[in-house]
C-alpha cells in the first residue's frame, strides 16, 4: 500500500508540474502574441505614415512642376505681348502697317499662350472624351500637342527676333534625339534666357549655342549689355543679377533632376550669360 501511495504522489507531482508548465507556456504565448500584434500595429502605423509622407512629397513636387510650367508659359508670352503692344502704340499714328504687324504678333503670342495653357490643363485634367480642346493657329484640334523641344528652337528665335532682339544660333556636334524631359528642359533654358534678355536688355543682341557632346548636352545663351567695368547698370534689374528669380530657380531644379548644373551671371564685358550642362549618359 505504501508503494501505491508513493506512486500516486509521484504521478500527482508530475501532473502538477505539467499543469504549471502549461500555464507558464500559455502565459508566455499570450504575451508573445500581444507583443507581435503590437509590433505589427506599430509597423502598420509606420507604413501608413510613410505612405502619407510620400503622397505629400509627390503633391508638393507636382505643384512645383506646375508652377514652373505656368511661369515659363506666361512669362514668355506676356513679355512678347507687352513688347509688341508697346511698339504698336508708338507707331500707330505714323506707321499703321508696322503697327498692324506688331498687333498680329501680340495676337500670335496670345494664341500661343492659350495653346500651351490648354495643353498643360489637358495633361492635368483630361476631358471625358480624351480631348483637351487644344487651339492652334489653324483652329481647334483634338489631342495633346507635343511639349516643345529643341526642334522648335527656330520658331522661338524668330519670335524673339521679331520682337526686337536679334538672335544668332550655333549648333555643334551631331544633333540626335533626346529624352523628352531633357529636350523640354533645354528648350525652357533658351526660352527663359532670351525672354529675360528681351525684357531687361538694352538694345544689343543674343547668341544661343547648343552643343551635342558625347556624354552631355551643353546649352549657353549670351546677350550683350552695359559693361560692369564701366560702372553702368542695367536699366531694369532682372532676375539674372541676383539669381533669385522664379524662372532661374525653376531652371536649376529642372537641370538638377537630370544630374546637371546651371550657371547664370552677369558678364564683365556686359550683358548676361546662362550656361547649362545636362548629362546624357545618366541611367
Amino acid at each position: 500500500m505504501g508503494g501505491d501511495s508513493g506512486g500516486h504522489d509521484v504521478v500527482a507531482a508530475a501532473l502538477a508540474v505539467a499543469c504549471a508548465a502549461v500555464v507558464v507556456l500559455t502565459v508566455a504565448l499570450v504575451r508573445t502574441r500581444r507583443r507581435w500584434r503590437a509590433a505589427v500595429g506599430e509597423r502598420g502605423w509606420l507604413l501608413e505614415r510613410e505612405r502619407e509622407s510620400a503622397a505629400e512629397a509627390a503633391i508638393a513636387a507636382e505643384r512645383d512642376r506646375i508652377a514652373r510650367e505656368l511661369h515659363d508659359i506666361v512669362s514668355h508670352n506676356v513679355s512678347l505681348m507687352v513688347v509688341q503692344a508697346s511698339a504698336a502704340r508708338e507707331v500707330l499714328g505714323t506707321m499703321p502697317d508696322e503697327a498692324s504687324t506688331a498687333l498680329r504678333a501680340v495676337e500670335d503670342a496670345g494664341r500661343g499662350a492659350m495653346t500651351d495653357l490648354r495643353h498643360l490643363l489637358g495633361l492635368l485634367a483630361p476631358a471625358p472624351d480624351g480631348e483637351d480642346g487644344t487651339v492652334s493657329a489653324d483652329g481647334p484640334g483634338p489631342g495633346l500637342a507635343p511639349q516643345p523641344g529643341l526642334d522648335r528652337l527656330g520658331h522661338l528665335v524668330d519670335r524673339i527676333s521679331f520682337a526686337g532682339l536679334p538672335v544668332e544660333v550655333r549648333v555643334s556636334g551631331e544633333p540626335r534625339p533626346l529624352p523628352q524631359g531633357i529636350d523640354l528642359t533645354a528648350y525652357r533654358i533658351v526660352q527663359e534666357a532670351l525672354t529675360n534678355a528681351l525684357r531687361h536688355g538694352d538694345g544689343g543682341k543674343a547668341e544661343v549655342t547648343v552643343r551635342y557632346a558625347d556624354h552631355a548636352l551643353r546649352v549657353e545663351v549670351l546677350n550683350t549689355g552695359p559693361s560692369v567695368l564701366t560702372g553702368a547698370a542695367p536699366a531694369v534689374p532682372g532676375p539674372h543679377r541676383a539669381g533669385t528669380g522664379r524662372g532661374l530657380l525653376g531652371l536649376r531644379e529642372r537641370v538638377a533632376v537630370y544630374g546637371g548644373d546651371l550657371d547664370a551671371r552677369r558678364r564683365l564685358g556686359g550683358g548676361y550669360r546662362v550656361r547649362a550642362r545636362i548629362p546624357l549618359d545618366r541611367p
